[in-house]
């Protein structure tokens, strides 16, 4: 027998084809490297065109059918008469509103369930979307206030909301499931009170709230765009910057610790970045549910890669939230659905699943 003196081979197989890649990229007097991985890079592309062909879809079908050349007209800013009404004014507001409420759920959700380690700590099961719905109702239905007032009740209530939940988990650390059982009992609490609120409310005043609790895109025009638009481009690469600490986060406040992540300034960051998120989508669209809870989990499935997903769960979000909202419009036609109907539906399915998976396999 003769002994071999050729060097083991890399490992082979779909553990390979799927292992993250560095991008060097040459930068003043040194080199930037940027990790990514194919099979990730790949799912969010297709997920984005998935949203632009669902984008093309709600633009033009309808009551009005308006030709592809001639939305591509009116977005280049050319005069076309009718289509600058139905696609500016009416249809491309809203969809622009659905894709990015629908991407800042989806990054919320990556963030507050990378913190928890756990597929149900999400905003809408721990209380966060509860409370900034009863911020808002406290608005309305209390002080009586204009549709800006709600804004700031909706970012006030959640915020209030999010700090009571974190203080109350709080055992030297804000471990996964102490946030998830804590944020469960006050979303109760809260539902109670937004419950009493509206009994309490005169008939007209009541409706209307019961119309914005359910989570809503009817009617939503350029001004909410704006507020999106603001909102991601302030957090999102808050976001963005944080992905690489709580990716080593997930492995353990012990391990990130040891490796020198600040353990507890990442975790109020990514908390008050998820909670701005949550906020400010639930104050432009109302309580939309299960969308930050359900992004998240779709994509860490297709991608195959452990970590927040941010970008890929930020695609998800907006694709899912753009097509629910079509399927709204459509489904029951000429009678529209708030949204938030068809999320609730598909989420609570969703739910039931993740939760009899957990219980064949044990961890129930």
């Amino acid at each position: 027998m003769t002994s071999s003196t050729t060097p083991a081979r890399p490992a082979a197989g779909p553990a390979a084809r799927h292992r993250p890649r560095a991008l060097r990229l040459p930068g003043p007097g040194r080199t930037l490297s940027v990790r990514w991985d194919p099979r990730a890079t790949a799912v969010g592309v297709l997920l984005a065109l998935a949203a632009a062909a669902v984008g093309v879809w709600t633009l033009t079908t309808g009551d009005f059918h308006v030709p592809v050349p001639d939305v591509l007209k009116v977005l280049a800013g050319e005069n076309v008469p009718g289509a600058d009404y139905i696609v500016g004014e009416l249809r491309l507001p809203r969809l622009l509103t659905a894709l990015l409420v629908g991407a800042a759920l989806g990054l919320s959700g990556a963030l507050f369930q990378t913190l928890a380690r756990n597929p149900l700590g999400s905003p809408d099961v721990i209380g966060f979307t509860v409370g900034s719905a009863t911020g808002a109702l406290v608005t309305i239905l209390v002080l009586g206030a204009g549709a800006a007032s709600v804004a700031t009740g909706s970012v006030i209530g959640c915020a209030i909301t999010s700090a009571a939940v974190y203080l109350l988990a709080w055992r030297g650390g804000a471990a996964g499931y102490r946030l998830i059982l804590v944020g469960i009992g006050v979303s109760s609490l809260l539902s109670a009170a937004n419950a009493y609120l509206i009994a309490r409310a005169s008939f007209n005043d009541a409706q209307s709230a019961q119309v914005w609790l359910t989570g809503s895109l009817n009617g939503r025009g350029w001004e909410h765009v704006w507020t999106m638009v603001a909102t991601l481009a302030v957090l999102g690469p808050a976001a963005v910057l944080l992905g690489r600490p709580l990716r080593m986060l997930e492995m353990g406040e012990d391990t990130a610790a040891a490796l020198g992540v600040p353990v507890q300034r990442v975790s109020s960051g990514a908390l008050a970045v998820g909670v701005g998120l949550t906020a400010l989508s639930t104050a432009v669209a109302g309580p939309v549910p299960f969308v930050a809870l359900v992004a998240p989990q779709v994509v860490r499935r297709l991608t195959r890669a452990t970590g927040p997903n941010l970008l890929a769960s930020t695609v998800m979000g907006a694709l899912l939230l753009s097509l629910s909202d079509i399927a709204a419009q459509r489904m029951l036609a000429p009678t529209q659905l708030p949204v938030g109907v068809l999320t609730g539906v598909v989420g609570g399915c969703y739910l039931v699943w993740v939760l009899a998976r957990q219980w064949r396999s044990g961890q129930g």
